[in-house]
């Protein structure tokens, strides 16, 4: 009698088209692993990426906006959460496999460092060689996790994690799949948050964006989501060229109205200080780092060390060491 695996694999070869990838058809992993009687390949990537600690750390990630003040606002955690939900239901729609793009949208984020994309640019000053949080969320996944011993995921999970920023003509259709939800995510949820700051009016919101997508976050994702659906086939994964202007008109206008806005990111100057100040402690040897990242240090270079401890920081732990390490602590005399 077949397991329940073995039934959902035969199950998918009805499911997914000839442009998804079966689980069956997977290339493995780096370390061979017998299968698991009930969950396919890319559900056991899911499943190990949901139980990792770096997953976990991602609630107290900025995504935008450092220390906002009131419960609403997206975390790394919930991002990552937004572009899980629009891979699926892009992947469903284009009978891909749902399951693998839910993996890699999990793991896409798992390197991400604490204060957001300051606190990448801190590091990627600071490392030799620069530091790319995608680059990362593959190491924390291959190496990292589990005490060193990485998650071994499958080779399709790991290579669209690796390329979810800028891709690769050797992505699978899922990987793609994550890496438009993923700009399609920010951009919806980063205006929805900058709108409800106050930074932004809805009138501030571009009238081609208004007009073309809607003027509620709902209404936007369902129609860049529509079009690409829609405009899909044949394996390639597209927008409609006027929804592709749009989508390009909406991710400048958050740059120049969001991510570079002084009201939004006046807190950023402070992260190349705390960053830098933790990252040369490390490196510099003044401080012993923990067990795992001494080992790091020991084979792989105190500055990969430094690195690999700092990057995997929440904000609010990068916060209390600094101060750890930097602000003198109180004392009494009796």
């Amino acid at each position: 009698m077949p397991c329940p695996r073995e039934i959902r694999e035969t199950a998918e070869r009805g499911m997914i088209g000839r442009f998804g990838i079966l689980s069956a058809d997977s290339a493995g992993r780096a370390l061979y692993e017998e299968p698991c009687s009930i969950r396919t390949c890319f559900r056991r990537d899911t499943d190990r990426i949901i139980h990792s600690k770096a997953f976990r750390r991602l609630k107290h990630k900025t995504q935008v906006f450092l220390q906002p003040e009131g419960d609403h606002y997206r975390t790394r955690l919930t991002h990552t959460l937004e572009v899980v939900r629009l891979a699926r239901t892009v992947a469903c729609a284009l009978r891909l496999n749902e399951d693998l793009a839910e993996a890699t949208a999990l793991g896409h984020d798992l390197g991400h460092t604490p204060f957001g994309h300051a606190g990448e640019r801190a590091l990627n000053k600071l490392m030799p060689g620069g530091f790319f949080h995608y680059e990362q969320s593959l190491r924390v996944a291959d190496h990292l996790e589990r005490d060193g011993r990485g998650l071994n995921l499958c080779f399709e999970t790991r290579m669209g994690i690796l390329n979810h920023t800028h891709g690769s003509p050797e992505d699978s259709r899922e990987a793609t799949v994550v890496r438009l939800s993923d700009r399609i995510a920010y951009i919806n949820h980063d205006l929805d948050d900058a709108l409800r700051a106050g930074i932004l009016t809805e009138n501030d919101v571009p009238k081609l964006i208004r007009e073309r997508c809607g003027n509620r976050n709902s209404l936007r994702i369902n129609s860049i989501v529509s079009d690409l659906i829609e405009n899909s086939a044949e394996g390639v994964i597209s927008f409609s060229d006027e929804m592709r202007r749009v989508v390009d008109q909406f991710h400048e206008f958050m740059y120049e109205a969001v991510y570079r806005n002084p009201k939004a990111k006046g807190e950023e100057d402070k992260v190349d200080g705390i960053i830098g100040g933790i990252f040369e402690h490390y490196a510099g040897g003044k401080g012993s780092l923990p067990g795992e990242y001494a080992k790091i240090s020991e084979t792989e270079g105190p500055e990969r060390a430094a690195c690999d401890y700092v990057s995997g920081m929440t904000d609010k732990y990068a916060i209390f060491q600094y101060g750890n390490i930097f602000i003198p602590t109180a004392w009494s005399v009796r």
